[in-house]
């Protein structure tokens, strides 16, 4: 510990992400990130802005990117909030909608950076088990809470909760937030952003950085009630008055005008999901149903972390977690038909 450190620093246990390989060789199917590249129009929109206006600060309330989000959604910009990644998306909805005295819950399995936002900014938490299916059960999060956050589809798992059930969590629990993280949902399921008028309490964040492939640009947003929206605003701009860079604008403002593209780049990841779990399945892997860019495998008779470490000697990487009840399986995320073939072939 450093004498220099603030004394909540030292008690902080960072998140920590997928790796990412210095080799260029390597079969990389261990972060979720999109197999085929952006959208053309978001790549010509961004060039466009490499001028001299690079000079001047970008607009603070990035209302080109809310209007693109608010006209693809069907809302309205005051619903939109727009910040770098759906990360720090989420880091402003803990900072500025979940410190309660009533616990936040959020899954046992589930995105492991809650637990980090929560260590980071002093929020008491219970973690909610899934069934033995690795499902939510909406009954278990119908008691008192501070506010209630899930991903959907879940990650790791890649299981979906049907709309109806993201509804009956939204109603039963209509004094607190009820977060829904919907970072993979274009891969499967259906948003409930079309939710967010009938519920003030509810907010759906989503991030560019997996069905539009630009996670190397860090844009994420969330959509609710406008009320939501300004607290979220205030801490931003208590915060980092300027998240959105110029160009960063105006890749995420074109790719979500790019409708063909990213339908195109949906489905194919789709089809190859589905192709990948069937071959998983031949050789005598159980997968869990997954709604996302990314499949939650194991097998009864060979242990997880082996097959990561043998498999990365053949040169596929692929995400174990050492949770205890997860320990067994390892997340695979969809690459190109070529990367998946190479994956069952060093299987």
């Amino acid at each position: 510990m450093s004498k220099f450190w603030s004394p909540f620093v030292q008690n902080l246990v960072p998140y920590v992400p997928g790796e990412q390989p210095k080799l260029t060789n390597l079969v990389k199917l261990n972060t979720n990130e999109h197999p085929y590249g952006p959208s053309p129009l978001a790549l010509q929109a961004m060039r466009e802005q490499l001028n001299d206006d690079l000079r001047l600060y970008p607009d603070p309330n990035s209302d080109r990117l809310k209007q693109a989000v608010a006209e693809y959604y069907g809302v309205r910009p005051q619903q939109v909030f727009v910040g770098n990644g759906s990360d720090e998306v989420l880091a402003h909805i803990f900072h500025g909608l979940f410190q309660h005295e009533a616990p936040l819950l959020f899954p046992d399995i589930s995105y492991s950076f809650y637990p980090v936002y929560c260590g980071l900014y002093g929020i008491d938490f219970e973690p909610v088990p899934l069934d033995e299916h690795f499902q939510i059960r909406v009954q278990d999060y119908a008691r008192a809470n501070g506010g209630i956050i899930f991903p959907n589809p879940n990650a790791p798992t890649g299981c979906l909760l049907p709309l109806e059930a993201v509804e009956q969590l939204a109603a039963q629990s209509p004094d607190s937030v009820v977060v829904v993280d919907e970072a993979y949902i274009d891969f499967g399921g259906a948003t409930a952003i079309a939710l967010v008028d009938r519920y003030p309490n509810l907010l759906v964040t989503q991030t560019l950085s997996k069905s539009r492939a630009l996670a190397g640009l860090r844009v994420g947003l969330a959509v609710g009630h406008p009320d939501l929206i300004e607290a979220l605003e205030r801490v931003k701009n208590s915060f980092n008055s300027y998240p959105i860079d110029r160009v960063a604008e105006a890749g995420a403002a074109a790719a979500f005008k790019d409708v063909a593209w990213f339908e195109q780049g949906r489905q194919a990841v789709i089809a190859s999901r589905e192709t990948l779990v069937a071959q998983l399945r031949e050789r005598g892997f159980e997968v869990l149903p997954s709604a996302a860019n990314f499949i939650f495998a194991r097998h009864p008779e060979q242990d997880a972390a082996q097959i990561a470490a043998k498999l990365r000697e053949k040169g596929v990487i692929v995400r174990h977690f050492k949770q205890q009840r997860i320990a067994q399986f390892l997340r695979i995320s969809v690459g190109t038909p070529e990367q998946n073939q190479a994956l069952i072939a060093a299987l």
